[in-house]
């Protein structure tokens, strides 16, 4: 299950993330930069503040890829009782020597080591730290200039980025001036934590005090991770395995349906040998019946997100070539069908340089009926499934 991480200035901060609902309380100084390090009494004053209720981390800085230098300030930041440290990789010949540095240091604290989607990260170094004994990576953002991580890396290339730590056995956060859209895009992926500073503050400027009703509305999009008798704050009993659906849907309230219309991507697709090697435009339409969760939807929890649709039909793309539209078709419905408040779904998957205007398929797949029964009672199975539909093959008009 995912966490939030909540960054927070010091003890007055944490104790609006620990009433907001965080699961992990992350100490910085958002005005000295992306890792900025919060002073060891501050830190000091936190650690003894939350007291074991959570887990605490702490940054050690924006510091220079010099060994001894990270490994001193990594100790120092170590000695103040926290949970964990992050440590920043920043491009550099000497990150894995810093690794290395730090070796003895993972032996004792749980290490999280922070590369930078906008500054080129090196991937090549998530085995190096494995090696030396880190816990988890991260993926953050070094330039805080109201890009975001999905801005910098696209949402289908993101899941090998935790692939490849779920490899190393290294737990995997993602952060980087994440809003609350970017939630139900990220979830599905199933990162370890999730990480928030800007979005929990006033007008969600990073530098500002963070405040209790911004915390929970982000608590609120995240499935809860707290121990079994905890209090939640909203029902997630419809939530999928990989799905996002943080509310529990009632009959009363009806469908919605849910559409991306004109979606135009290059895609390796085609069964005849002149159709390998290359991509050709394929364009997709897709519209979800979604069990409603509110008679009035506010926000990002009411609502299944149509980006969802749009990134999950990317990473479909992105794994290569498909040999019939069909095929891509029955995929990008079965990834719709994910969602437990789908409870049907009509895709259509036109290759648009083939013949006179478009060739291609549509098809429609349901819930299975005593699935959807089951789920409209708010009865949870975390199970997909897709029943008989119909599909028929034609031309664009």
């Amino acid at each position: 299950m995912t966490k939030m991480l909540a960054s927070v200035n010091g003890v007055e901060e944490a104790e609006i993330a620990l009433a907001g609902g965080a699961d992990i309380i992350d100490l910085k100084n958002p005005r000295a930069g992306a890792l900025g390090a919060a002073t060891t009494e501050v830190i000091r004053q936190t650690v003894a503040a939350v007291g074991g209720r959570l887990p605490v981390s702490a940054v050690a800085g924006d510091l220079p890829m010099q060994p001894e230098v990270i490994r001193a300030k990594a100790e120092e930041i170590a000695a103040t009782g926290v949970d964990y440290v992050k440590v920043g990789f920043f491009p550099s010949d000497d990150a894995a020597a810093c690794a290395e540095a730090l070796a003895e240091l993972a032996g004792r604290t749980k290490l999280i080591g922070v590369l930078f989607a906008d500054l080129e990260p090196d991937f090549g170094l998530l085995p190096v730290l494995a090696r030396r004994g880190f816990h988890g990576a991260m993926l953050d953002t070094a330039k805080k200039d109201g890009r975001r991580l999905l801005n910098h890396i696209p949402p289908e290339h993101l899941p090998s980025f935790v692939e490849r730590c779920r490899s190393h056995e290294l737990a995997v956060g993602l952060a980087g001036s994440l809003e609350a859209p970017d939630i139900p895009r990220l979830l599905p992926m199933m990162p370890d934590f999730l990480g928030f500073r800007g979005a929990l503050c006033d007008q969600s400027q990073r530098t500002g005090a963070i405040e209790l009703e911004a915390v929970r509305q982000i608590r609120a999009l995240i499935p809860d991770a707290r121990p079994a008798g905890a209090t939640a704050s909203i029902d997630y009993r419809l939530l999928a395995a990989r799905g996002y659906s943080p509310g529990a849907a009632d009959p009363a309230f009806g469908t919605d349906k849910i559409f991306v219309r004109d979606f135009v991507l290059p895609v390796q697709i085609g069964a005849y040998s002149f159709e390998h090697g290359h991509t050709q435009k394929v364009r997709f339409d897709v519209v979800a019946d979604v069990l409603r969760v509110t008679h009035a939807p506010e926000d990002m929890r009411h609502v299944f997100s149509y980006d969802v649709i749009m990134d999950g039909i990317r990473a479909i793309v992105a794994r290569g070539h498909v040999q019939l539209s069909e095929a891509l078709a029955e995929q990008v419905a079965a990834l719709v069908l994910e969602d437990p408040r789908v409870m049907q779904v009509t895709v259509r998957v036109e290759k648009l340089e083939l013949g006179p205007g478009g060739v291609g398929v549509e098809i429609e797949r349901r819930r299975a009926t005593e699935r959807a029964l089951t789920l409209r009672h708010g009865a949870a199975t975390g199970e997909g499934g897709l029943a008989a539909g119909r599909g028929q093959k034609g031309t664009s008009s």
